[in-house]
């Protein structure tokens, strides 16, 4: 189960994903936190940032159903150009998922160069046929809590939330106020 940052996006993305992604499916640096949304039978390219360069895609134009880049584009030179090369590989009525942060500490993996918000996310997907879903996610309590001294910040990051349904944290990873937003994502149909 994924962590309090981005519990709130994964459960969206599962309300949202009704019917399991299925076909051929490219995943872009980490994509378990969709395992559940894909069907058993999908064709899964699971691939990493830097080792597979988003920005030069090596892929067949029109080769994937679904492109799911997870917190990779903040780290790109040109985010621009890696939103493109999703977009040629997809095939015609294929699926994009980006998602990023917008508040977010300094965090080379092996740079960091941006943050998105939700107009920017729009924007660099201004040439799909249509956007399906754009979104974040975040709250006063949580930007507070992520703002604490790195060991505490570290722990709020990284801990999986309780399985508890009555619990402080699952309530904050809960709690969305749109004019805080501490990530956010994209979904867009080619």
């Amino acid at each position: 189960m994924p962590h309090l940052v981005r519990y709130y996006m994964y459960k969206k993305m599962a309300e949202y994903f009704k019917v399991p992604m299925k076909g051929k499916i490219l995943g872009i640096s980490g994509i378990d936190n969709f395992r559940s949304l894909i069907e058993k039978d999908a064709e899964v390219l699971d691939v990493h940032y830097p080792e597979v360069d988003m920005q030069n895609l090596p892929y067949e134009d029109n080769a994937f159903d679904f492109v799911i880049s997870d917190q990779v584009i903040e780290h790109l030179e040109d985010p621009k150009k890696a939103i493109e090369e999703s977009r040629r590989v997809l095939k015609k009525g294929g699926v994009a998922i980006h998602t990023t942060c917008f508040i977010n500490y300094f965090h080379p993996c092996p740079k960091d160069f941006w943050r998105f918000s939700l107009d920017g996310l729009r924007y660099l997907c201004k040439d799909f046929s249509n956007i399906l879903y754009c979104e974040g996610w975040g709250n006063r309590i949580a930007l507070f809590l992520f703002f604490f001294p790195n060991r505490l910040r570290g722990h709020l990051k990284l801990v999986d939330m309780p399985k508890t349904r009555w619990s402080v944290r699952r309530f904050i990873a809960s709690w969305n106020e749109k004019g805080f937003p501490i990530v956010t994502w994209i979904v867009a149909r080619k």
